[in-house]
């Protein structure tokens, strides 16, 4: 990898950054290699670093935050496959009134009773077809699928938040380049205006600076309005407003894969995408065997209690005990569970596909962040000899302008070139951070944990383990 921190010398000074404000200090206005690789920066101490706000996203993100409830939801999936087995237990009761008169022959008689009584009954599946454990198995899936899914969407929010945080520090540095180049334009009409009143140039020569300065304003404004686009990202994403935006250096090269092949077959075992669509083609096969045992024979056993009171007399009282064993086998239900096992069948080579297509994307991914490093590289180093050789023509065309050997618009070309190769080098430096965490991501890698965020990390086994062999309760677990 060729080494980019030679751009050093090819920047005037550093950007000092405080986009909280859209403050632009007109006494700095070069990007710098420090506000990206890392170099030394007065006040950092002070900045808001890349660390600290991923940090911030990862407590108060809510779509991560989302995710984590629907991990928890996940759970509540196994103790509900559980309660198939465990039997089934309620209680009746009942109270009612009777009047009866009774006529014989020399005898009258009237009889008022309050029949009631209570009801215990306990039922117990003991074999469903294999129903429950292809059920407690599916739901333990499910369970796993959605831990992936969700560390898979924590490395999105991270990405995403570097993309703001980038963005931000992309955008400031070029609306200081912009509002630069306004200065410097204005002054550019002024000298113009006075060499024209001298006779030294012509009304050409004044037109043509003050295009190229209505030019640069709209650019400026343009540059405005992306700022603050960025900085809505930022705020969205990261769950803060940006402050003085501290250097960051791309995510460590030594810590990355060393060739793209390296870089593909780490992503093929570790992406949290490929191993959630792995575990659903685990849930969809035992969701096979769940339908399927719908078509084997159901053994139940049932135990009653029960007590009687005022059935025929008053203050009578009958108590009755009884258990029974009962296996019920399905003969024909209109074809329902043949329908809905093909259905299954065909779900699950549904699932097997997207396991395929997951990791055609996860190899895209890597082997777009793998070209985009190497391409980084090259661009940061080409747009720094390009700098340094506008500026070094700007220097000679405005010498040559002096003497006449050059017009004013080849001056203000010489100052565009040199403007456009300041942009380059910014976008180049911001794509570098953005490739080396997107090749961590397409990798599988990037985490909380990885990067060393000061955080406590979410641990979704802690809830599972919680609820997991629950038998009852309404409150959610505490600390979740």
């Amino acid at each position: 990898m060729r080494p980019y921190f030679v751009l050093a010398g090819a920047f005037l000074r550093l950007l000092q950054l405080d986009v909280g404000c859209l403050v632009v200090r007109s006494r700095s206005f070069l990007f710098g290699i420090a506000v990206l690789s890392g170099l030394g920066w007065s006040g950092v101490s002070r900045a808001q670093d890349l660390n600290s706000a991923l940090a911030n996203a990862y407590r108060v993100n809510p779509d991560l935050n989302a995710a984590r409830a629907n991990t928890r939801g996940v759970d509540e999936s196994v103790p509900t496959a559980k309660a198939a087995g465990r039997p089934k237990v309620s209680a009746t009761g009942d109270i009612g009134a009777n009047s009866i008169d009774s006529k014989s022959p020399g005898r009258r008689g009237h009889t008022e009773l309050f029949p009631g009584g209570v009801g215990l009954t306990v039922t117990q599946t003991l074999y469903a077809g294999g129903r429950i454990s292809a059920g407690i198995g599916a739901a333990e899936s499910s369970v796993l699928a959605a831990r992936e899914t969700l560390r898979n969407t924590e490395q999105n929010t991270l990405l995403d938040g570097v993309n703001a945080y980038m963005n931000v520090v992309r955008d400031t540095a070029i609306l200081n380049l912009r509002q630069n180049n306004v200065n410097v334009l204005m002054e550019q009409v002024r000298q113009t205006k006075d060499r024209f009143n001298v006779g030294e140039v012509t009304r050409t020569d004044v037109a043509q600076s003050e295009a190229r300065l209505a030019g640069s304003r709209s650019e400026l404004a343009l540059s405005r309005s992306n700022l603050q686009a960025s900085i809505a990202r930022f705020k969205q994403v990261l769950g803060l407003d940006p402050k003085k935006l501290a250097p960051v250096q791309p995510y460590s090269l030594s810590r990355l894969p060393k060739s793209q092949g390296e870089a593909v077959n780490r992503a093929l075992q570790d992406h949290p995408a490929i191993a959630a669509a792995l575990h659903g083609v685990d849930v969809q096969t035992l969701q096979i065997k769940v339908v399927e045992g719908e078509l084997l024979p159901t053994v139940t056993v049932q135990g009653n209690l029960s007590r009687r009171y005022d059935t025929q007399v008053e203050k009578d009282r009958r108590s009755s005990a009884s258990i029974v064993g009962q296996v019920s086998i399905p003969l024909y239900d209109g074809g329902s569970a043949y329908s809905r096992t093909r259905a299954a069948k065909e779900t699950l080579g549904e699932r097997q596909l997207q396991v395929d297509s997951a990791r055609d994307r996860v190899v895209a991914a890597v082997v777009s962040a793998w070209a985009l490093i190497q391409a980084t590289g090259f661009q940061i180093e080409g747009a720094a000899a390009q700098v340094a050789a506008a500026e070094i023509a700007l220097n000679g065309v405005k010498e040559e302008a002096r003497v006449g050997q050059r017009t004013t618009l080849d001056v203000l070309n010489a100052q565009q070139e040199l403007l456009n190769a300041r942009v380059a080098q910014v976008t180049a430096q911001r794509d570098r951070v953005v490739a080396s965490y997107s090749l961590l991501a397409a990798t599988g890698q990037l985490s909380g944990r990885t990067l060393g965020l000061k955080i406590a990390a979410y641990d979704p086994k802690v809830h599972y383990e919680q609820v997991k062999d629950s038998w009852l309760g309404l409150r959610t677990p505490s600390g979740n």
